[in-house]
């Protein structure tokens, strides 16, 4: 997409839209950095453009207008993927996602039951606790009875 602007307030005189897969992508491997991965090209170098220009009357005009793209025009989120690898994708992610529910599920049942164990054992450490503590007093109020009996 290019602008051409007046150089005297700024607006816009003229307005080029191009295909997305227009010309080709420059080939800049450096020999410093980090490897890419090598990827396709987006590019294609297709033809497809739209021209419009702004006449003195402040109208709008199409000056150049070329139709044809030497591709095929398919929608895709990144350019390269098509439906079917779409519905593919979706579809493995659907299962990872089930399996992943399942495995929270497994999870979240044997945490419930490591819970409920350690409330049980707490309840139970507890009651000897007590049974311990009820005989700590026994003992030290006999221990106080025969102190006092001497």
């Amino acid at each position: 997409m290019q602008r051409r602007r007046s150089g005297i307030d700024g607006r816009t005189l003229a307005r080029r839209l191009g295909c997305n897969k227009q010309g080709f992508s420059p080939n800049n491997k450096s020999s410093y950095g980090s490897e890419k991965k090598p990827r396709p090209s987006a590019r294609e170098g297709c033809k497809a453009t739209i021209l419009v220009k702004m006449e003195k009357s402040g109208k709008w005009v199409v000056t150049r207008f070329v139709k044809e793209h030497n591709h095929p025009l398919v929608v895709t989120t990144n350019g390269f993927s098509t439906t079917d690898d779409k519905d593919k994708k979706i579809e493995e992610l659907t299962m990872e996602l089930a399996r992943m529910d399942q495995l929270c599920s497994d999870y979240r049942e044997k945490l419930l039951s490591f819970m409920n164990n350690v409330e049980e054992q707490t309840e139970e450490l507890s009651s000897k606790i007590q049974v311990i503590v009820d005989n700590v007093k026994k003992l030290e109020a006999e221990m106080q009875r025969h102190s006092h009996q001497r």
